[in-house]
């Protein structure tokens, strides 16, 4: 309790999210821009979810893991911009200090089964590229489903214990959290408690969640360059390449924000900037997914082109039993009438 000394003891009920700042005049385009990004990344994730689900071609373990993938990205989307476009529409940015938890609690559960994620859909690829003999004995279905239920289920239990010491805690002193989301680093020293063995509680958790599931890409991505390396057709190595071009991506912009946000030191940083690559991570990134596994995969293309002419066609079909039915109803009043 020593941190809290001089500070007012009483316990606070709700925190005052910040934001962007309190001038009024970008409000209302920041609420457009986002209301227009989270309305896209929804549809997109979803348009890649029914596809997977739709087509029998993309029943394969690399299509799997895109589709929780993208399954996450709504999930993940969803615990922090619905509260932050009612923040800008309403200009009401109290949020209770249970619903502060609930969030950093989901968005810390779904950032570390995302890592997870990644990590597994990396080795995917490299068992793919690596040992393509034996890729359908290694990675079919029962070790896709174990792969993905034991990145949820390992997130639930790291995010879990960190979250029932928190619960415990009281809050103290100032409301303000300069962010616009509950993240645990800008709401930990407004704990009127010590936080010492919470904190270090959370750095173990965030290396299992973290920093383990960064190295397993790293070391799958050697091996991979590595045997590509090794083919001696050129054509051969493009396309070795092309299948892990697109996830290659997403690990790219999603490792390079996470970093910038979290290990680059902040002291010396503006606030401003701080959100801006916060907002890189857990806006943008769901965002720009879909777009690379659709601009960049033959296949989700080739599924999207076949979904979109069976729609037209069925559109078609209707429109002309339609006109037959008029046609047919038109004839039988004539008679009638006759």
């Amino acid at each position: 309790m020593e941190k809290a000394e001089g500070r007012n003891q009483t316990p606070i009920e709700e925190f005052i999210l910040l934001g962007f700042g309190n001038s009024p005049e970008p409000q209302p385009l920041l609420f457009i821009l986002f209301l227009v990004i989270y309305a896209v990344t929804a549809s997109g994730n979803i348009l890649i979810v029914s596809l997977v689900l739709a087509n029998h071609h993309l029943h394969i373990p690399m299509y799997y893991f895109v589709g929780n993938l993208s399954w996450l990205e709504i999930c993940y989307s969803s615990v922090i911009q619905p509260r932050l476009l009612a923040s800008l529409l309403t200009g009401d940015r109290t949020v209770s200090v249970q619903g502060c938890l609930v969030q950093l609690y989901f968005f810390g559960l779904l950032s570390s089964t995302e890592n997870m994620l990644l990590a597994a859909m990396s080795y995917d690829r490299y068992l793919a590229i690596c040992h393509p003999l034996r890729y359908d004995a290694l990675m079919n279905g029962r070790v896709c489903c174990q792969l993905v239920s034991g990145c949820w289920l390992t997130s639930f239990v790291l995010c879990t214990t960190v979250n029932v010491f928190l619960w415990q805690f009281t809050f103290c002193g100032s409301q303000e959290i300069d962010h616009y989301f509950c993240d645990f680093s800008p709401m930990i020293p407004l704990s009127c408690n010590d936080t010492q063995s919470l904190e270090l509680l959370a750095l173990v958790t965030s290396v299992i969640g973290g920093v383990v599931p960064f190295l397993v890409p790293v070391i799958s991505y050697i091996c991979i360059i590595i045997t590509i390396l090794k083919i001696s057709s050129m054509i051969r190595r493009k396309k070795a390449f092309s299948t892990c071009s697109s996830h290659l991506t997403v690990l790219g912009v999603m490792y390079v924000t996470t970093i910038t946000v979290y290990m680059v030191p902040t002291a010396h940083t503006p606030k401003v900037l701080h959100k801006i690559f916060s907002v890189c991570y857990t806006v943008l990134t769901p965002l720009i997914n879909p777009f690379i596994y659709c601009l960049r995969n033959k296949e989700v293309n080739e599924s999207l082109r076949n979904g979109i002419v069976k729609l037209a066609a069925l559109r078609n079909l209707h429109k002309t039993r339609e006109v037959q039915n008029l046609a047919a109803t038109s004839i039988d009043v004539v008679r009638l009438n006759s």
